[in-house]
């Protein structure tokens, strides 16, 4: 996430998959924030996840997204 106040600890946001040639990765919400790149091993099964942390650091914000797995 970039820009902070965008996400509160609490919501639960809607998550879109996407698929590159070799992993999948995660769009929460409307493009609040986006996860790394994951294996197929490790694809997720939920459709929404509850954000359970928000941490600022030099890079940008990290948000902590809880899912029902």
């Amino acid at each position: 996430m970039e820009r902070q106040g965008l996400l509160r600890v609490g919501d639960v946001l809607p998550v879109t998959e996407g698929r590159l040639p070799g992993s999948y990765y995660y769009t929460l919400g409307q493009a609040f924030a986006m996860s790394a790149n994951f294996k197929a091993s490790e694809r997720l099964s939920s459709a929404e996840g509850k954000v359970v942390g928000i941490e600022e650091t030099p890079k940008g914000y990290f948000v902590t997204v809880e899912f029902d797995e």
